[in-house]
């Protein structure tokens, strides 16, 4: 059994050296894949009828791609997801893109996925004992719900203020982010479990 936990041990902590070292070529097709990662994700959704914001299971992705890719290729492989949706790929969520989503109500959102991935990134890499079941949580948990909502929520208000809709914060919390809570969770210990099975913790 021990021989058997040594050799997970050295495995996971090959596995994460070798994603770090891989030449730039590699790590800019790994960006990519979790940008197309993040892209089926969204496509799975459960729409709420008193809210344009959707539930959505990108959010997982975007969690992952801080933990796998760290800060610099975590970060480009939203900022890729978010381009290339803008531009002509209809992937974000309910198979739509273009210049109108990224400026409807969901905006705010998108952008927030870009810095909670480097910020999560950012951590991984630099605090070895930070990927940690509990600590992860912690910190995952900060991404999703100041780095993503902050901005999510500023741009939610953006978007209905535009339409001639005016909310107040009760109702702007209701429309996008209490509903949200509990699926969040469950997607925040998710990806806290995958960082304590598949990352070395030295």
């Amino acid at each position: 059994m021990n021989i058997n936990m040594e050799n997970y041990y050295s495995t996971r902590k090959n596995v994460f050296e070798r994603i770090q070292d891989a030449s730039t070529a590699t790590k800019l097709l790994m960006s990519l894949l979790m940008a197309c990662f993040t892209g089926i994700m969204a496509q799975i959704i459960i729409p709420l009828p008193w809210t344009p914001v959707p539930i959505t299971a990108q959010t997982f992705a975007v969690l992952c791609s801080g933990l796998f890719l760290g800060k610099k290729y975590g970060c480009l492989s939203q900022i890729l997801y978010v381009v290339l949706g803008i531009a002509f790929i209809p992937w974000f969520g309910g198979m739509t893109g273009g210049l109108e989503v990224f400026l409807g109500s969901t905006g705010g959102f998108l952008i927030g996925f870009i810095i909670a991935s480097y910020f999560i990134g950012l951590i991984t890499e630099k605090y070895a004992h930070a990927r940690s079941f509990t600590k992860m949580a912690l910190v995952i948990g900060i991404a999703n719900f100041a780095l993503i909502y902050i901005p999510g929520l500023a741009g939610l208000a953006l978007f209905l203020g535009f339409q001639g809709t005016s909310v107040g914060i009760i109702d702007l919390l209701m429309m996008g982010l209490i509903p949200f809570i509990a699926g969040d969770i469950v997607k925040i210990l998710a990806a806290a479990s995958v960082s304590k099975v598949f990352l070395p913790k030295d």
